[in-house]
């Protein structure tokens, strides 16, 4: 006899766990649905982002900085270092390390907020008063019912047509961050957030990096002022080296195990790239072959993506999706809001999430962040605005770390002042741009912003200079 609960999420990522937590923590009788498992056979919770994602890709970018600032930046500090070397091994393990803990931390979660794992990957199969998931584990089934149903599938990594990944000569994002090894010669397809974090971390490392893109503006999401300087941080400065505006024709590999992408430039001529190992980081698709959408009527577009409304509500009553499966960005801290959010509706509370307050965040070095529009898209929009820039270079707290490079920008609305948009580029972009974030949320002023103190020396003050430069008033350039 298959086990009934109130709420049932398909899926243990950020969004399916954070959903599961939230709803126990309601009260509600939660299970949550997870099959993964990791390179050793075991299951693991935590999904994409835990396991090769977020997590493990951040490991290795922290290492790969330290590298570099070993070999290159400690003489600034009368440092002197010599004879540094990478371990792989000894980093892969320290990454894997991380990765468990994390996981780990996801199954202490569950034991202490009651909730159930069913272990499997689970489709639904039936709809009534109860919604039925079956749970496919290797030979093994068994199903599960309940009155809500969550779908948090998460999603993987795009196929090229005809580029085979084997995640050993030609990788997706899992295999580029398990090398034992430094490539000599690395090459990316996509110049996107993965293809830019993975390259640069075996750049540090020593690879010779090449990244073809197939879209003739570098970061076209970004404000042009974040373009401009992150394309003179990472091929000027650090050697990576980018090709914008190509078309991949075709990609093989030879006896020496030596990959070769064969592509059109942006001038039409055909070219030829040989490297020793090819990362392909052309974006993701939503996880829903296999759910079993068409069994009960679950709205599915032609893309892969549920269909759901602005609270995550399917066509279906009392089933939700979330995250990577649904519209909007595809990152790890959206699928948790709105994991909570549907849990607290369920409930029957009444939370909201304001899409357009969702940073953005690049892990590079330095580092890209960004909420809200950039002054571009403020003014395809027809809205008047103002802006304020402060770079970090005549910051004394960035002077002193030795980390100066980048700016602050605001975008504010020219009747109103209400901060529209605020793009960061430094070595702590991810952890500067929530003060951003949060006046946002508020409907706040770059006003707001100046009239706040702002500690010294901290690299918060260039937030406010900037702020103050909406107005031309900044007090220290």
């Amino acid at each position: 006899m298959s086990q009934t609960f109130d709420v049932v999420v398909i899926g243990a990522g950020p969004g399916g766990y954070i959903a599961a937590v939230r709803a126990a923590q309601l009260g509600l009788k939660t299970a949550c649905i997870e099959g993964w498992a990791n390179p050793k056979g075991e299951l693991a919770l935590g999904g994409t982002c835990l396991n090769v994602g977020c997590i493990p890709s951040k490991a290795l970018l922290a290492t790969s900085e330290e590298f570099e600032k070993a070999n290159h930046h400690l003489d600034e500090h009368g440092i002197s270092v010599a004879g540094v070397k990478i371990d792989v091994g000894r980093m892969q393990a320290r990454k894997d390390a991380i990765v468990g803990k994390m996981t780990k931390g996801v199954e202490f979660l569950f034991k202490k907020n009651k909730i159930t794992w069913v272990k499997g990957f689970g489709k639904l199969v039936a709809n009534g008063d109860l919604y039925t998931v079956e749970v496919t584990l290797g030979d093994r089934k068994e199903s599960v019912q309940a009155k809500h149903v969550i779908v948090a599938t998460g999603s993987k990594a795009r196929q090229l047509p005809n580029v085979p990944v084997d995640n050993q000569a030609i990788c997706d994002n899992e295999g580029a961050l398990a090398f034992g090894t430094v490539p000599k010669r690395l090459g990316v397809i996509g110049a996107g957030v993965i293809g830019l974090e993975l390259g640069s971390v075996w750049r540090r490392l020593g690879a010779e990096v090449t990244i073809l893109e197939a879209l003739p503006e570098f970061l076209s999401p970004c404000d042009e002022a974040v373009q401009k300087e992150a394309w003179k941080a990472f091929t000027k400065e650090q050697g990576l080296e980018i090709r914008l505006g190509v078309k991949i024709e075709k990609v093989s590999t030879r006896k020496n195990s030596a990959v070769v992408i064969e592509y059109t430039d942006d001038k039409g001529l055909a070219q030829k790239l040989e490297c020793d190992k090819l990362v392909v980081s052309v974006g993701r698709v939503p996880n829903t072959d296999g759910l079993g959408a068409t069994n009960v009527g679950l709205k599915v577009d032609e893309r892969g993506f549920v269909e759901v409304d602005g609270q995550c509500r399917t066509n279906l009553p009392n089933v939700w999706a979330i995250g990577d499966v649904v519209r909007g960005p595809m990152l790890a801290h959206k699928a948790e809001d709105e994991g909570v959010m549907v849990a607290e509706l369920i409930a029957g509370q009444k939370p909201h999430i304001d899409y357009d307050c969702i940073p953005w965040i690049i892990y590079t070095s330095p580092e890209i962040a960004w909420v809200g529009l950039t002054e571009k898209k403020a003014k395809e929009k027809g809205i008047a605005v103002r802006t304020g820039q402060f770079p970090f270079a005549i910051n004394g707290r960035a002077l002193g770390t030795g980390q100066t490079q980048g700016f602050v920008k605001i975008v504010a609305d020219a009747a109103t002042d209400r901060v529209l948009g605020v793009h960061i580029v430094h070595a702590h972009a991810s952890d500067l741009i929530q003060e951003a974030v949060t006046v946002m949320e508020f409907k706040g002023a770059a006003e707001d912003i100046a009239r706040i103190c702002h500690g010294h020396p901290t690299l918060s003050e260039v937030m406010r200079e900037a702020a103050l430069a909406v107005d031309k008033r900044s007090l220290n350039s």
